[in-house]
């Protein structure tokens, strides 16, 4: 059998599946620069840390990804077969629950949805679970998952991700507070239904999106 040009392949024919159903679109909006900023917020040129107060010592050579749950490939990678996937480039803006935002961060990595076109969610997978080295969880709808500039980030600023921001690999949702990118990450879970993580147990907003200033429960 001939093998399976790029315009044949499993992963176009996925994601023109995807685009014929519309399925995670979130509706990315280009803002205005003053608009830019949003409601509460303060710009920093500094990149606090910010975490449960462990850093753990994973290496690139200790690193694993494991994704797992209501999908049809398990992945089991790692650092050197991650790093093996097509790899992308992002500029976006961070948003932390704590009121700061720093701009135009230069992120590398790879991209959410290619993530899902590798991995193929099944119809009734719904949220994500992320999984962290250090123990955190934190849950996601899969639309916020799957925004077209998120990505599973190895770099930033052209050199890797330190410990302390959450090297080897973090997650980056930039439409979404902070506290949903999580660091260190260990696991994908996806999953039928919601299961809210560390924070949104602890009283945080379960979805976290800053331009309606959802950073509690209440909010």
């Amino acid at each position: 059998m001939a093998d399976e040009t790029p315009s044949d392949s499993k992963l176009t024919r996925t994601k023109e599946k995807w685009a014929r159903e519309g399925r995670f679109l979130t509706g990315k909006v280009t803002r205005p620069e003053d608009q830019r900023l949003p409601p509460g917020q303060h710009l920093t040129k500094d990149w606090p840390v910010l975490d449960l107060g462990v850093v753990p010592p994973v290496s690139r050579e200790r690193w694993r990804l494991d994704v797992y749950g209501a999908i049809d490939n398990p992945i089991f990678w790692t650092y050197a077969e991650f790093a093996a996937q097509k790899q992308e480039q992002f500029t976006s803006d961070i948003h932390c629950v704590t009121t700061w935002s720093r701009y135009d961060n230069q992120w590398e990595g790879l991209a959410t949805r290619e993530l899902l076109a590798v991995c193929q969610p099944r119809e009734n997978a719904r949220f994500v679970v992320l999984h962290s080295y250090d123990g955190y969880t934190t849950n996601l709808a899969l639309e916020d998952f799957a925004a077209e500039d998120a990505l599973l980030a190895h770099s930033w600023s052209g050199q890797p991700l330190s410990d302390e921001h959450g090297g080897p690999v973090r997650l980056v949702v930039p439409h979404l507070y902070f506290w949903k990118s999580a660091k260190w990450l260990q696991a994908i879970e996806f999953v039928t239904e919601d299961a809210p993580g560390f924070w949104e147990v602890r009283g945080y907003h379960n979805r976290g999106d800053p331009w309606a200033e959802q950073r509690y429960s209440g909010d």
